[in-house]
């Protein structure tokens, strides 16, 4: 078992994805995929403050359709750079939201259906708490759990021949 742990926003990260995705993975894939699994852990980093909200897409793209995860991380990451501090500065976290749907939709996802689990609600939860966030927030706490228990604290990382349960 290979993990490999990155985030969305990290340059590093994207320069290991997409030497992975293009170059090492067709290999894999044609020689290996019955000898090695590959598992993408993805890894928030608080420094990058779009880090959560892309992370939150490509877990209701999981939600939505697991079979497009690569592919659409393959998306974020061509378009990394439009999720950098200085491109979501002026936006509300809703509208990053959006543009990460059309992203989504762009891998031919259903864009209405990946942003109704990402918006936030303007209004108060009905036990009246006003942090709700939104329909991931539990799945990405599960995420951020996983890496801790690795020891995972930067990315990207690679774990190489971990237990299914380290991983």
């Amino acid at each position: 078992t290979i993990v490999v742990v990155l985030d969305y926003v990290c340059p590093f990260s994207k320069k290991q994805f997409d030497t992975f995705y293009h170059d090492v993975a067709p290999i894999v894939e044609q020689k290996y995929s019955d000898k090695l699994q590959v598992i993408f852990r993805q890894q928030i980093q608080p420094w990058h403050p779009s880090s959560t909200l892309v992370h939150e897409a490509a877990v209701a793209v999981l939600r939505t359709d697991a079979s497009k995860f690569w592919p659409f991380s393959a998306a974020l990451f061509d378009k990394q750079t439009d999720y950098f501090d200085v491109n979501v500065v002026n936006e509300t976290r809703n509208q990053t939201y959006k543009r990460l749907a059309k992203l989504a939709a762009g891998v031919g996802l259903d864009e209405s259906k990946i942003y109704s689990l990402l918006e936030i609600s303007d209004k108060p939860g009905q036990d009246g708490s006003l942090n709700t966030g939104n329909q991931v927030t539990n799945d990405l706490k599960l995420l951020i759990k996983a890496g801790r228990l690795v020891g995972v604290h930067v990315s990207p990382t690679v774990l190489f021949n971990v237990s299914k349960d380290e991983s």
